[in-house]
């Protein structure tokens, strides 16, 4: 127990010395003259949105000056145009033909995008499909599932009914975990049908949050911290609940089994019904967006903590340092356990709502008919003989 805690300590000892001389040079070079200064030292809440937001390129770790080109895919007003997006890097103007482009700047209606310069004027593209940081992640993130998933299939097409081993055996389990014990329960005989979108939507959201917490390539790109991303998967959920919903479905939507006050001349209920189809979706959307950008959000408030201290001297900014990255590397294993519940609860609700969709309301009308059955086939219980007059 005693070496445990010399180690701790001299862990905590050997990050103060990296750290002290690190804050000194930040005041140093940030001098507090004023109380405008301070604020104007560290721009926190440009650095978080820099962080979290969609950029045309993939920027390299601690090195904000340079940055991975991605390509921009814009149609200008004189038709397509395609270059690198190394080009317009930093405020540059790019001349491509007789057009000319740029990344908008802060005081821009269009700050962060690509516009086009016409007459002095900022214009922006009639389409722009550029492969931007976020998307260029998506494609990353289903490539790693692709491969996850035919590593698993590959392995029983040559091995039979083998069990697999190492990661291919971690995904196996993976599988038939989130199908045991979410999907067949829930679906029944009906898990089959919608098995390989649920199973899909469950990896590819596993693999997005776990690519946001690495910070270097291929990691880094906060897909779901992205409610564009969050809110394209619930509206898919949205689409297979209605389009194979059943006739009961939407008999309950429309003509609910309620008292007759309730649906007619004023349609509460129906309204009450029609609304929460559009809810639902909405509740998967907020629910896995605010979860992991406020995540993602908390990291980069503790890391700029230091940053931030910076100007009260080398001794306030070693102490913080060392309470930021402690709580920093714990918020992050706390990333990774979310980033599992995320997943799963997210594939929870879609089948739990797609289900609500394959309703058909036999059920009851079983169990009635069972009733009556039974009621039918009970024997007659025999009349009681009269009691004889003992005299």
């Amino acid at each position: 127990m005693t070496m445990k805690r010399n180690i701790f300590t001299s862990l905590l000892l050997a990050i103060v010395a990296i750290l002290l001389p690190l804050g000194a040079a930040a005041s140093e070079s940030h001098p507090a003259d004023s109380t405008e200064e301070k604020s104007g030292a560290v721009d926190a809440q440009g650095i978080i949105f820099e962080h979290l937001g969609d950029r045309y390129g993939w920027e390299v770790p601690f090195n904000h000056h340079k940055s991975i080109p991605l390509p921009v895919i814009v149609w200008g007003s004189d038709g397509l145009h395609v270059f690198s997006s190394a080009r317009v890097e930093h405020g540059a103007t790019y001349r491509d033909g007789n057009a000319e482009f740029k990344v908008a700047g802060k005081d821009s209606p269009y700050k962060g995008k690509v516009v086009e310069i016409i007459d002095g004027k900022e214009v922006k593209p009639t389409i722009d499909i550029s492969i931007t940081k976020n998307v260029c992640g998506v494609f990353i993130a289903v490539l790693l599932v692709i491969w996850a998933i035919m590593s698993v299939a590959r392995w029983h097409r040559t091995q039979g009914m083998k069990g697999p081993r190492k990661m291919t055996g971690a995904v196996e389990f993976v599988i038939l975990f989130i199908y045991d014990g979410v999907i067949k329960p829930t679906l029944k005989d009906k898990a089959n049908k919608f098995a390989p979108y649920l199973l899909t939507v469950f990896f590819f959201i596993l693999v997005m949050n776990l690519l946001g917490l690495i910070v270097i390539f291929p990691g880094g790109a906060n897909l779901t911290g992205n409610i564009a991303v969050t809110l394209v998967l619930a509206i898919i959920t949205f689409l297979i609940t209605n389009i194979f919903a059943t006739k009961h479905y939407w008999k309950e939507i429309f003509n609910p089994d309620v008292p007759w006050w309730l649906k007619w001349p004023l349609p509460i209920m129906p309204v009450i019904e029609i609304f929460g189809i559009f809810t639902k979706p909405a509740a998967l959307t907020v629910r896995l967006f605010a979860n992991m950008m406020g995540g993602h959000m908390i990291v980069i408030v503790l890391t700029l903590l230091i940053f931030i201290f910076a100007a009260m001297g080398p001794a306030v900014t070693g102490a913080t340092a060392v309470v930021s990255i402690i709580f920093s590397v714990f918020m992050l294993l706390i990333d990774v356990l979310v980033s599992f519940i995320q997943a799963y609860v997210f594939t929870m609700l879609s089948t739990l709502f797609i289900a609500l969709g394959q309703e058909d309301g036999h059920g009851e009308h079983k169990k009635d008919e069972a009733h009556g059955h039974d009621a039918a086939a009970a024997p007659a219980e025999a009349p009681k003989a009269p009691a004889t007059n003992p005299a």
